[in-house]
């Protein structure tokens, strides 16, 4: 198994975008470690890009046979909602991996897997801007899911507390208010790691 950039962060700090703009930038050779969801799919998502979207009843099934790496549940205005990572035969490979997650999955991750396969990516960006781009996707939806969305920005201020932080040992955080520098200095980063070999 090879390496996996993991990228990390609050709702809302341009993750999914720096996700993007590192794949489509083919600086790096990765592969993209789809993990999985039981929440629905969003406007403009596809299945096996962002996620691998399923029901709870597979979830179910994957747990049974031991094939959940780390999961995490979280309460919605829709009911309970999974998002998890699968031994499904990915990670088979020496290959560069990227992927998005939470600090919670992170560290899951960080004790299934040998010492040093992660490269960690926290993004952020102060409140206020990402509860306004929030506002600003949830009223792009077909149904703006404005309970869920206050939801999550409370839940990740928990979620990403400084002791957290800390206790995942991540010292390097990237702060997202100029997307292309934010982007250089995650690629400078990166690379750097690679070569060090983390």
């Amino acid at each position: 198994m090879g390496k996996i950039v993991y990228i990390m962060g609050k709702s809302s700090t341009g993750k999914d975008t720096i996700f993007k703009e590192l794949i489509r930038g083919n600086k790096f050779p990765f592969k993209t470690l789809v993990t999985y969801t039981t929440r629905p799919k969003r406007s403009g998502e596809k299945e096996g890009y962002e996620y691998h979207f399923v029901t709870e009843d597979e979830y179910q099934s994957m747990e049974k046979e031991g094939k959940v790496i780390e999961a995490r549940t979280y309460p919605s205005a829709m009911g309970p909602w999974r998002y998890f990572t699968v031994n499904d035969g990915q990670l088979d490979s020496d290959d560069t991996f990227i992927t998005i997650g939470t600090l919670e999955s992170y560290c899951s991750m960080k004790d299934y897997l040998k010492k040093n396969q992660l490269i960690p990516v926290l993004v952020e960006l102060d409140d206020g801007v990402r509860l306004q781009r929030a506002l600003n996707r949830e009223k792009k939806q077909q149904t703006p899911g404005y309970e869920e969305m206050c939801r999550r920005f409370l839940a990740d201020q928990k979620d990403f507390s400084e002791e957290n932080i800390k206790k995942a040992g991540i010292i390097k955080r990237f702060t997202n208010n100029d997307l292309l520098k934010c982007l250089h200095e995650i690629e400078d980063y990166i690379t750097r790691e690679l070569e060090n070999g983390c």
